[in-house]
């Protein structure tokens, strides 16, 4: 579309730039394009996105959604001025969290707030978007970008996202099967995902920009500390979904913030508990890290970190092995890490 027409200088003098907002969105559509699947209707720019529901098979076919952010990592992708994982994240909070009700996500839409509109840096955005949702197998309809002068610096932004997904009734994973005597599996992360930023941005001193981030660490495999904690979130649908297919998995735990004392209980049903083995878990060097420099308590490190561990899956013992080996053909190094046992808490570290 020709945009020759659509300025308002009395807006830009506001601090709105609509132009570079069409320029933001001709940049973005490179990276939209390598989302489209089947169920997609129309191009990006339009009021709405439209997608046609591939419901073929299903009984009783039920959307799932799931919206979320990227809390204040946001703001370590600014001071490292690095825009083309942030996206990642943001998709990944959202499609981790349905598929751990059995659901195929379909679709997705973001939304950036920025205090000033720079196309190029929108477009970088919207590429780590884009490679969320063609790692998670949704498409990428559409979304916003608004430009608020006088609410947020120039240089700052903020990124949510919005999916949503599809599942056969039928196939719900509701964890009304599960009994003692199942096993959980430990999907590992890879680093802190998208929380408990606010504690690492006062353990490392972030907002201040401290020095130290910038040494090349050897616990971290020679990254330095901004490098390890801007990691993108692990997305876990295709692997998950692969796992539906062959194996009873009955309860799935996406680990947020919370870390394991919030997340996993919501996946177990009322008089069971997941007794996790602690010496089990494999902790990532990070974690040691921000313990230890900021002298937090071990319980506190698992009540607000993943620890290792983005998400937890409840199959029967039975089943254990070919669990684990689905996993591993789809790249992820599963290992079990706990079992189901009768008691109120829900889930036990020990």
């Amino acid at each position: 579309m020709d945009h020759k027409n659509s300025q308002s200088a009395s807006y830009a003098a506001a601090g709105v730039d609509i132009v570079a907002g069409y320029r933001a969105v001709e940049l973005m559509k490179k990276h939209v394009a390598r989302t489209r699947n089947e169920g997609c209707l129309d191009d990006v720019g339009g009021f709405g996105g439209c997608f046609g529901l591939p419901i073929a098979g299903m009984e009783e076919p039920v959307l799932v959604s799931g919206t979320d952010g990227c809390g204040t990592k946001v703001k370590l992708a600014i001071l490292m001025d690095k825009h083309d994982t942030i996206g990642v994240d943001a998709v990944a909070m959202c499609v981790n969290d349905i598929i751990c009700v059995g659901a195929k996500p379909l679709f997705f839409l973001d939304y950036i707030a920025c205090g000033k509109n720079i196309p190029e840096k929108i477009a970088e955005i919207v590429s780590g978007v884009a490679e969320g949702c063609v790692q998670s197998g949704a498409a990428l309809i559409g979304g916003e970008t608004a430009e608020h002068p006088g609410m947020m610096p120039a240089e700052d932004y903020d990124l949510a996202g919005f999916a949503v997904g599809i599942v056969d009734k039928k196939k719900i994973i509701d964890n009304t099967r599960m009994a003692e005597g199942d096993v959980v599996i430990a999907l590992p992360s890879t680093g802190i995902h998208s929380n408990g930023f606010s504690l690492c941005r006062k353990v490392f001193d972030i907002d201040n920009n401290n020095p130290e981030l910038y040494v090349p660490r050897q616990e971290l495999d020679g990254k330095t500390i901004a490098e390890a904690l801007l990691v993108p979130t692990k997305i876990y649908v295709k692997p998950v979904l692969a796992l539906l297919d062959k194996v009873d998995v009955k309860g799935i735990s996406h680990i947020t913030g919370g870390g394991f004392y919030e997340n996993i209980p919501r996946s177990i049903p009322d008089g069971l508990c997941a007794k996790i083995d602690k010496s089990a878990v494999k902790v990532l060097p990070i974690f040691d890290m921000i313990a230890k420099w900021g002298n937090i308590p071990e319980r506190d490190m698992y009540n607000t970190y993943n620890m290792g561990v983005g998400m937890s899956v409840v199959v029967p013992a039975a089943q254990a092995e070919t669990a684990l080996d689905i996993l591993k053909a789809h790249d992820v190094d599963a290992y079990l890490m706990g079992s189901i046992v009768k008691g109120e808490e829900k889930v036990i570290l020990e």
